[in-house]
């Protein structure tokens, strides 16, 4: 059987067929063989629930695990501390023991009861709920955020956006069918002021031409990444879990703690490094460079250097050409924590964006037109904290989050084609105006 994120077998098990809505998207990315068919048109949400002027914002989590809780948490200071009116009134999780702690905490909170329920589409269909969080596993990020569109719900999906980048064009179809949702990635480092900056910068043409870019996100560990996901010897399937629920259109495999603890070490579950830890260091980088258009070419390498045992790699270097020429150079490991310094170059100047503040320099040719500059910018605190109160101040306002399904989908381009790059050892091209990929 081919590999997931081998360009043979990306359709297997494909979310896409689950629904109508994004029914046929699988056929744009060239995962499948092209169909003469267009896909199904975009499913349209169920209307909103109205939220007047100052009424609190009723939320729900889907998947309140090790990042829903610290969610949870999140919201919970919001309302203590009087930065927002939100409460969190429902959780979701396959797993009943994963509800405790969020629970506990929200009750306390706000005073309330908060219902859980194994089958978050239950959740979806109370209409008193305004929001949905979405922290569940990647290769469920797809479908919990069609369902929750389609159920008029506003939307926090964690990222990676989704599993395979079909997903992500379906999803990103999907949400412009239906402007009227609010839906963010949770996307960390998006908040930075200095990448805002950088993106004035760009396109004021005080660079020149932006002909370079490279960033990274480097760690380490003496005996392996994401082993800090302890096991609970109280997981019991059948009993406490769902596991095939868990499993959804992935691998139908036999019960694995491992597996359901440690799911971003397998590549038949993750993308690993590059899903779960480059998204944040490119996400901004590719906001700031929105002028230089869409991913167009993609190729990746990766390494089992020092945790063999992890299926997925612990070194990779990815090389992304943009539609204008521009260059992006991404490192990722989790064996050495030495990165490279975040940089934009351009024909006429350099932006430096290693510390808190954005850095213009200008190149010796032009050090007589160009002033050296640094714009000073603000410490924002906890940057998380502010991604998430800027989705409640979007879902307030309907206007549009910083990080929205189109940035998503150019950053699942990246992430979905370099991890195949990887494993079948070749580049990928993708064509913006068919919405396809293939090998070259």
């Amino acid at each position: 059987m081919p590999h997931p994120h081998s360009s043979e077998g990306q359709s297997r098990r494909s979310f896409l067929a689950q629904t109508a809505a994004i029914a046929g998207a699988a056929a744009m990315l060239g995962s499948v063989p092209a169909r003469a068919s267009q896909p199904a048109a975009p499913g349209k949400a169920k209307a909103r629930t109205p939220l007047k002027d100052g009424e609190t914002i009723r939320m729900g989590i889907i998947g309140p695990g090790g990042m829903g809780t610290g969610h949870a948490h999140a919201f919970c200071n919001f309302a203590e501390k009087g930065k927002e009116k939100v409460e969190i009134v429902a959780l979701a999780d396959v797993c009943t023991l994963r509800w405790k702690d969020a629970k506990a905490k929200a009750e306390s909170t706000f005073k309330n009861k908060v219902d859980t329920y194994q089958d978050y589409r239950e959740l979806l269909k109370r209409d008193d709920i305004h929001a949905v969080l979405i922290a569940t596993p990647e290769h469920w990020h797809a479908q919990n955020a069609t369902d929750a569109i389609l159920a008029g719900k506003d939307v926090y999906l964690e990222k990676p956006m989704c599993y395979h980048v079909d997903e992500s064009v379906a999803l990103m179809r999907l949400v412009q069918a239906n402007p009227e949702i609010v839906f963010q990635v949770g996307t960390q480092k998006m908040q930075l002021k200095k990448y805002q900056e950088a993106k004035k910068l760009v396109e004021s043409g005080a660079i020149g031409v932006p002909t370079f870019s490279q960033t990274s996100y480097c760690r380490n560990s003496k005996n392996g990444e994401w082993l800090y996901y302890g096991i609970d010897p109280a997981w019991k399937p059948g009993e406490n879990i769902d596991w095939d629920a868990w499993c959804g259109n992935g691998p139908k495999i036999p019960w694995n703690p491992e597996i359901y603890a440690r799911w971003r070490r397998y590549r038949q579950w993750s993308t690993g490094i590059v899903g779960d830890l480059l998204v944040h260091e490119i996400t901004p980088l590719m906001m700031a460079l929105e002028t230089v258009g869409w991913p167009k070419r993609v190729t990746a390498r990766g390494s089992h250097l020092v945790d063999k045992k992890m299926e997925n790699h612990d070194q990779v270097n990815i090389i992304v050409e943009f539609e204008s020429g521009h260059i992006m150079t991404v490192a990722g490991s989790t064996c050495n924590d030495t990165g490279v310094e975040t940089l934009i170059r351009g024909h006429q100047a350099n932006l430096y964006l290693a510390d808190r503040h954005c850095t213009l320099r200008p190149q010796q040719l032009f050090a007589n037109e160009i002033d050296e500059k640094k714009i000073e910018c603000p410490d924002i605190g906890d940057d998380q904290d502010a991604h998430r109160l800027n989705w409640l101040h979007c879902i307030r306002t309907r206007e549009k989050p910083l990080a929205g399904v189109e940035l998503g989908t150019k950053v699942m381009l990246v992430v979905d084609l370099a991890t195949k790059s990887m494993w079948d050892n070749c580049t990928f091209e993708f064509d913006k105006s068919t919405m396809t990929a293939k090998k070259v």
